[in-house]
């Protein structure tokens, strides 16, 4: 038994449902909709002409996610707060390795993974972003007296994100640098960073944001064909155009599942980073918001737990929930903001139910830790060793 905030005495439940079928609510649906999505590019590209050459391999993602994080809730969070700089080192490395050549393999002119022959392709950004939170927090707490300081709390972390941003962005992984560095200074402003000073610096990010994409032809022109799709419709518009036609085909209720149009080699990556338009179309508009509302949900759980690790003085913990929560929250936004063209191109998978390994098993570990974290908050409230 414990005290709820109205101070009425209530049954601990053992787990927080609401983050766990939330997820797995956003990870089942996701396997139906890569299913559905994938069809007609496995059909024409796999071997064999199998129609379920997709969903069997995201199938193995999922079950090596489940495995991993089954196995990362076995580890008690403090010895995830000591090995946080070592994990941030180790990601730091396999940013490097996937730039060597011979090493890193090239798709579309960018270079961000690691060939695992048959288990498929590891993208090391993704496990970056996991110790990213890690580490962030760990450093927010360690840090804590100074956090009020520019020089002492800030810099130090600026200049370890600028190496990460660096190396990022010689792969190039736009997408993956914004989703960091949101993780990092959510940490560091939950952390207790002064809030006039990280005001001046968002502002002073917003503005590099601005110049690293002008300075850039391949990130000008993802702007443009952002801001008018139809000016270049077979071109730089051509995704965004095809997408925005997805979901105006699913109206309220969809066309249907597994009877969009736009997946038939229209849309391109339509079971990656633009599953949403698919859900948008064959499940309408009823089936985005379900998705929104799940999203919402897990970001709210998320923090609720880690709002209860901080009443019970456990910081790291705290910070690593909000953190996780920050993660999945600030990536889902941008994914479904490219999809509905609220925001230029990303490369950004949707988390939980995009296909993709290295984010699934990456979403599966961030997941464990935070049912985790909830686990250990729930034994002190009962008085039980964790």
């Amino acid at each position: 038994m414990f005290y709820s905030p109205a101070g009425r005495r209530s049954a601990l439940a053992p787990y927080d449902w609401g983050l766990l079928w939330a997820a797995l609510a956003l990870l089942g649906l996701g396997l139906v909709m890569v299913y559905s999505s994938s069809i007609a590019v496995a059909e024409a590209k796999s071997a064999n002409n199998q129609a379920a050459h997709y969903l069997i391999r995201h199938g193995v993602y999922l079950m090596l996610g489940s495995a991993a994080a089954f196995a990362v809730f076995q580890v008690p969070s403090n010895l995830w707060q000591k090995a946080a700089p070592a994990l941030f080192v180790l990601g730091v490395i396999l940013l490097v390795a996937v730039l060597i050549p011979g090493v890193g393999k090239e798709v579309y002119g960018a270079r961000r993974w690691i060939p695992l022959g048959p288990i498929g392709n590891f993208q090391p950004s993704e496990l970056v972003k996991l110790f990213t939170v890690l580490y962030a927090a760990d450093y927010t707490v360690r840090k804590a007296s100074m956090m009020h300081d520019l020089r002492q709390g800030f810099l130090p972390m600026f200049g370890v994100m600028v190496l990460v941003g660096a190396l990022l962005l010689l792969e190039p992984d736009f997408g993956a640098f914004v989703i960091i560095v949101t993780i990092a200074l959510g940490i560091i402003f939950l952390g207790g960073f002064n809030a006039k000073l990280f005001l001046g610096l968002s502002v002073m990010l917003a503005i590099s944001f601005v110049l690293l994409i002008i300075s850039s032809d391949y990130r000008r022109a993802r702007i443009l064909g952002y801001l008018d799709p139809w000016k270049d419709p077979l071109g730089a518009g051509y995704q965004l155009s095809h997408s925005l036609m997805a979901f105006g085909r699913g109206e309220w209720f969809g066309v249907g599942l597994g009877d969009s149009v736009e997946k038939l080699f229209y849309l391109p990556e339509a079971y990656t980073d633009f599953l949403l338009a698919v859900i948008g179309e064959e499940l309408g508009f009823v089936g985005v918001m379900a998705v929104i509302l799940l999203f919402a949900l897990f970001t709210w759980r998320a923090f609720s737990i880690g709002w209860q690790a901080a009443l019970m003085g456990r910081n790291f913990q705290a910070l690593v929930a909000q953190g996780v929560g920050i993660w999945i929250a600030s990536q889902a936004v941008v994914n479904m903001g490219v999809n509905v063209g609220l925001l230029p191109t990303k490369g950004l998978t949707l988390p939980f139910m995009s296909y993709g390994g290295s984010g699934i098993v990456a979403n599966c570990l961030a997941l464990a830790l935070l049912l985790r974290i909830d686990f250990e908050n729930r034994c002190l409230m009962k008085g039980k060793r964790q």
